[in-house]
C-alpha cells in the first residue's frame, strides 16, 4: 500500500522526530564508528552491540561506550550530546581472529576510572573477561569449548554481583560462572537439580568447585536473550520456540510463560519497576505481559519486519491529574504507580509525594518503551491507563504532562508524526497545560485485571550468591498446575534431543495455543499504535538504549547514533 508522498518518502532517512514532549535530534557530530568511518559489510556478520558503563571520572566524562563490529572490538570515551567524538582516539581496540564478538556486559559495580570489568561472549562460544582501561586480558571461560560450543547469544553479569555471570547460548543453554573459578580441561558433568515444563537445571559434579555453577536447558531451539528484573530476583528468557519464560532467578522456579503470536521472540525487557514485560521477535509485533497476572494485556503494531530489540525509557513519563473521587485504586496501588523512575523521577516523585496534601491529586503513570527492527525503523509506545487498568474511570480533569530531566518546553508542533496531536506542551512550571491523548491504543475488547499486589523490591536479591555454594538442594521445590503447553515455532525450529537431560516433551499442535492465555488472540486484547514509527537507518538496527539526556541506537552497517532529548542541545 503506498504511503503519502510516494516511494520516495518512504526511503527517506529521518534525522528528527516530535513526541508530546518535543523534537528529538539526530546529532551527526555524536556519531561512533570504527575509525575509517567506512560502513562495515555487514553480511554474514554477528550483529552490532553497544554496551555503557560510567566510571565516576572527576572530568565529568565519566561515560564509556563498548561496541562490536564485524570482529573489531571498540572501547571509547562517550561524550553523548556535549562534544563530537573522537574516532581517531579509541581508548582500547581489539581485532579478533577465527572468532567474532557477539554480545558484551560491563560490571557496573567495580567499574572505576583505573579499572573495568568487561564480557564479551563469542560466535564460537567462548567467554573473555577483559579490562579495556588497563588494556589486560583477565581469563577465558570455555576456552577449548568443552561445555558448549554454539554462539553466545546473551552474556550479563548478574545483578548485585562482582563475581557471578550469566551465559546463553543458540543451542538453548545457558551457564552460571563464577570469574573466580576455572572451567576445567575435561567436559564437565552434570548432576539433575530441578526440572519443569521444558526447562532443567543441573548443577556441575566435580570433586572441587568449577564453572559452569548452574547448566540451565530451556525450551528448544536457540535462548535467544534473557534479562533480571530491576530487583535481580527473576530472570525473563526468550527463545526461538517462540515462548517468554519467567523464572525465580534464586529458587529456580518457574512464575510464568508467555507464547509469541508466531515464529521466535528475539528480545525482551522489563519495566523500571518490574511489573510489565515486554517481547519483540519474528511475528513483527510487540508483545506486553503482566508479570503479577502472568498474561498478556497488550500487543503493538507498527514494524514490517522482526523486532530485534526491545527497551523501556525510565527517563521520559506523563503524569495525569485526575479528580480525588476518581481515583479506583488503594493507597498501595497508587504509591506502586508512581514507584518506577527510581533515581531519575526525583522531581517527578517529590511532587507526587505531596499527595497526602488537601490540595493535591491522585496520579497515574503512563509508561514510555521503545523498539527497533530489521526493517529500520524506530518505533515509541505508551502504554497507558486504560490498558493497564480497563475498569478504571478515566479522569476528564485537565492532564499535567512531565518529562523527567527536561529543561525546556519542545520545539515544534510534530504534526506530520503519526500518533501526535500537534500541540505543545507547558514544563512543570506552567499552570494551564493543554489537554493530552490519553492513548495511542486500540483497545478491541475489555481485559480483565485481577488488581496489584505488593511492588517488587528495589533491592538486590540477597540469594543470588547461594548459586556458589548449591544450596539450593535444600530448597522445597513448588510444583506448577498450569496449562502452559510446549509448542513448536512457526519459525526456525530445533531438533535437539532432550534425553540426556530428562526434560519430558510436550509438542502441540500451534492451532492449539492460539486463543488460549497462553497466546490470545489478536481480537482479544487491545492494540497499541506507535507513537512515533520513523526509518533511521539503511541497514537492519540492532541497538536501542535510552539514556538520560538522549537515546542510543546503531545499525548493522556499524553506526552508533546519538539523539538528543528535547532541550538538552541548543
Amino acid at each position: 500500500m503506498a504511503a503519502e508522498g510516494g516511494g520516495k518518502e518512504m526511503n527517506e532517512i529521518k534525522t528528527q522526530f516530535t513526541t508530546r514532549e518535543g523534537l528529538y535530534k539526530l546529532l551527526s557530530h555524536s556519531e561512533y564508528s570504527r575509525p575509517n568511518r567506512v560502513p562495515f559489510n555487514s553480511q554474514g556478520s554477528n550483529p552490532v552491540k553497544v554496551s555503557f558503563v560510567n566510571v565516576n571520572d572527576q572530568s565529568g566524562n565519566g561515560d564509556r561506550i563498548c561496541f562490536n563490529v564485524g570482529r573489531e572490538l571498540y572501547f571509547y570515551i562517550y561524550k553523548g550530546v556535549r562534544k563530537a567524538a573522537d574516532l581517531s582516539k579509541p581508548i582500547d581496540k581489539r581485532i579478533y581472529k577465527g572468532t567474532q564478538p557477539t554480545c558484551h556486559d560491563f560490571n557496573h559495580l567495580t567499574a572505576t576510572a583505573e579499572s573495568v570489568s568487561l564480557l564479551v561472549g563469542f560466535s564460537a562460544g567462548q567467554v573473555q573477561l577483559i579490562d579495556p582501561v588497563k588494556k589486560e586480558t583477565s581469563k577465558l571461560f570455555n576456552e577449548e569449548r568443552l561445555i558448549d560450543k554454539s554462539r553466545v547469544t546473551c552474556v550479563k553479569w548478574v545483578p548485585g554481583s562482582e563475581s557471578l555471570f550469566l551465559v546463553a547460548h543458540s543451542s538453548g543453554n545457558m551457564y552460571l560462572y563464577n570469574v573466580e573459578h576455572t572451567c576445567g580441561t575435561t567436559a564437565p558433568h552434570y548432576q539433575l537439580l530441578k526440572q519443569g515444563e521444558n526447562f532443567a537445571v543441573h548443577t556441575c559434579k566435580s570433586k572441587s568447585t568449577r564453572n559452569p555453577l548452574l547448566k540451565w536447558t530451556v525450551g528448544e531451539g536457540a535462548l535467544n536473550e534473557f534479562a533480571f528484573s530491576p530487583d535481580g530476583k527473576f530472570l525473563a528468557c526468550v527463545s526461538q520456540d517462540g515462548f517468554l519464560r519467567v523464572f525465580n532467578f534464586d529458587s529456580v522456579e518457574l512464575h510464568g510463560t508467555m507464547k509469541s503470536y508466531f515464529g521466535g521472540l528475539l528480545c525482551v525487557c522489563w519495566s523500571p519497576d518490574g511489573k510489565y514485560i515486554v517481547t519483540g521477535g519474528e511475528d513483527d509485533l510487540v508483545t506486553v505481559w503482566s508479570f503479577v497476572d502472568c498474561r498478556v494485556i497488550a500487543r503493538g503494531q507498527g514494524h514490517k519486519s522482526w523486532v530485534s530489540v526491545v527497551a523501556f525509557d525510565p527517563n521520559t513519563t506523563s503524569v495525569e491529574e485526575s479528580d480525588p473521587m476518581e481515583f479506583s485504586g488503594s493507597d498501595e496501588d497508587f504509591q506502586e504507580l508512581i514507584s518506577f523512575g527510581r533515581d531519575r523521577a526525583n522531581s517527578t516523585q517529590s511532587r507526587l509525594s505531596k499527595r497526602n496534601s488537601t490540595d493535591s491529586r491522585p496520579v497515574s503513570v503512563t509508561y514510555r518503551f521503545g523498539s527497533v527492527g530489521q526493517d529500520t525503523q524506530l518505533c515509541l509506545w505508551d502504554l497507558t491507563e486504560d490498558i493497564l487498568f480497563p475498569h478504571q474511570p478515566l479522569s476528564r480533569t485537565r492532564t499535567h504532562t512531565n518529562v523527567m530531566n527536561a529543561t525546556s518546553p519542545p520545539a515544534g508542533s510534530g504534526g506530520s508524526n503519526p500518533g501526535t496531536n500537534g500541540n505543545s506542551v507547558t514544563t512543570p512550571g506552567n499552570s494551564i497545560p493543554p489537554p493530552l491523548p490519553r492513548s495511542n491504543s486500540l483497545p478491541h475488547s475489555a481485559v480483565s485485571n485481577t488488581g496489584s499486589k505488593s511492588s517488587v523490591d528495589s533491592a538486590i536479591a540477597s540469594g543470588v550468591s547461594k548459586f556458589a555454594t548449591l544450596s539450593i538442594h535444600d530448597r522445597k521445590e513448588r510444583h506448577h498446575d498450569k496449562d502452559h503447553k510446549r509448542n513448536h515455532s512457526m519459525g526456525h525450529i530445533s531438533s535437539k534431543s532432550s534425553d540426556k537431560l530428562n526434560i519430558v516433551t510436550k509438542k502441540t499442535d500451534p492451532a492449539k495455543t492460539l486463543g488460549t492465555p497462553l497466546c490470545p488472540r489478536m481480537e482479544d486484547v487491545p492494540l497499541l499504535e506507535p507513537l512515533i514509527c520513523k526509518k533511521i537507518a539503511h541497514e537492519r538496527l540492532t541497538v536501542l538504549i535510552f539514556l538520560e539526556d538522549c537515546i542510543v541506537t546503531a545499525c548493522q552497517e556499524g553506526f552508533i547514533c546519538t539523539w538528543a532529548r528535547p532541550g538538552k542541545v541548543k
